[in-house]
């Protein structure tokens, strides 16, 4: 697969991920886990230096999907904290933050 390719599938996977968990009650985390880890393996496959061109973007939608999960799951949670090894910077302030910092 093209770089491209794996960039779209990863950001794709991440968006519809960010979408399903948003606000969601009851989350049953076993339902997850098989999607957190395709995000994990498939960030770590990128390129450092491809992440690092949309790694801010990345903190967004990924920090809005985990202030979804946190009500839920709670901070020490294993998808939880999977999933915030995939962010970097400040993690939005809820799951209705969209006023990113540009870069």
């Amino acid at each position: 697969m093209g770089i491209y390719r794996e960039i779209y599938d990863f950001a794709a996977r991440a968006g519809a991920f960010e979408g399903y968990v948003y606000q969601k009650e009851n989350i049953v985390a076993s339902s997850l886990t098989r999607w957190v880890d395709h995000l994990v393996e498939q960030y770590n496959a990128l390129p450092e230096e491809v992440r690092a061109e949309f790694q801010d973007l990345c903190d967004f939608t990924l920090g809005r999907a985990i202030r979804s999960l946190l009500p839920s799951l709670g901070e020490g949670h294993e998808l939880v904290k999977k999933l915030k090894g995939l962010t970097v910077g400040t993690l939005p302030s809820s799951p209705d933050d969209f006023q990113r910092q540009r870069p």
